[in-house]
């Protein structure tokens, strides 16, 4: 019997090779995409997203240039090279849609944590273009209907709603806002319902602060808009990701570290929010405001020895495993 040698030519070898490859870098893909990532926007805007679901928390990335102290706090900021249009209470809003273009491609749900200008001002462009639900206060909700924001793409909550979503579910937790001018920060005011577009950066009220707990696939995730909190509405919450505000007003709040991480069990990681000055645009130095992050850290670290606290870079995602 007469045995046949059948030689494999070099070329061959390379196909099936490369075809192995493109089968691994698919799945490699496919793990990546289907694991939650989390990213910072800048203020207290984030993404959160896997390959299903984007979801936008108090996305504003236009960083409007103020006429007040906003940007000379900034002791590495300078100004001189800021050619920018400045912005005075009394102007109306404009959002740079060319920064809101490059950097937000979708959206399926757009989260706001309370009504203030630097949380909500590029809402309605981010949901007029990407067609997302918008969820909020009476106050979120009024400024989405003057601009034009169809009603069945708003949903209006104030607190104690838990809803599903099916690739995610939404617990809106009532909150406070951080207290300012020396704790004399009161604002019982909300936007009408008769307001009209454009709206002045001085209409942009607080209307009601929120935070949210957002369930998605295997993880839960706490945010924060502000440095502040109703201690009783977090009991039971057990997330592993909380995102803290860490601004210096903070300080304003008895233990603030302290009582928080205890009362959301110790989250696993903890993400810093609010805490770079969003007057300035993305590519100026932040080096002032990342050295007072180290107070922040280590107030979360004497709390929560076990916790990660992870400090945010622009659009650079955090992958949850």
């Amino acid at each position: 019997m007469k045995r046949i040698l059948f030689i494999i030519p070099p070329f061959l070898y390379l196909i099936a090779f490369a075809n192995i490859f493109k089968v691994q870098k698919a799945v490699w893909l496919d793990l990546d995409t289907s694991k939650v990532r989390v990213t910072y926007l800048g203020t207290a805007g984030w993404e959160i997203a896997d390959d299903r679901t984007v979801i936008l928390v108090d996305p504003y990335l236009s960083r409007i240039r103020r006429g007040d102290s906003a940007t000379s706090n900034s002791q590495t900021h300078d100004s001189s090279r800021d050619s920018r249009r400045i912005f005075n209470d009394a102007d109306y809003a404009e959002s740079d849609t060319a920064v809101i273009n490059q950097h937000i491609k979708k959206a399926d749900y757009i989260l706001i944590q309370h009504s203030h200008r630097d949380h909500i001002m590029d809402v309605p462009y981010i949901a007029l273009k990407t067609g997302a639900t918008v969820i909020g206060t009476e106050s979120t909700a009024n400024i989405m209907i003057a601009y034009g924001i169809p009603e069945n793409k708003i949903i209006t909550v104030k607190g104690g709603e838990d809803y599903d979503f099916e690739t995610f579910s939404l617990k809106v937790i009532p909150s406070l806002h951080s207290p300012l001018d020396e704790k004399r920060h009161f604002d019982s005011r909300i936007i009408p319902k008769d307001v009209k577009a454009p709206l002045r950066l001085s209409d942009f009220v607080e209307g009601g602060s929120l935070n949210f707990l957002i369930r998605f696939n295997k993880h839960e995730i706490f945010t924060s808009g502000s440095m502040n909190y109703i201690e009783n509405e977090l009991r039971g919450l057990h997330p592993d990701v909380a995102i803290v505000g860490a601004a210096p007003s903070r300080h304003e709040i008895y233990n603030y570290a302290g009582r928080l991480m205890r009362v959301l069990n110790y989250p696993a990681i903890v993400l810093p929010t609010h805490w770079d000055n969003f007057s300035v645009p993305y590519d100026s130095s932040q080096d002032d405001r990342l050295q007072q992050l180290e107070s922040f850290k280590q107030e979360i670290t004497k709390a929560s020895p076990k916790t990660k606290v992870i400090i945010p870079k622009y659009f650079k995602s955090v992958i949850l495993n």
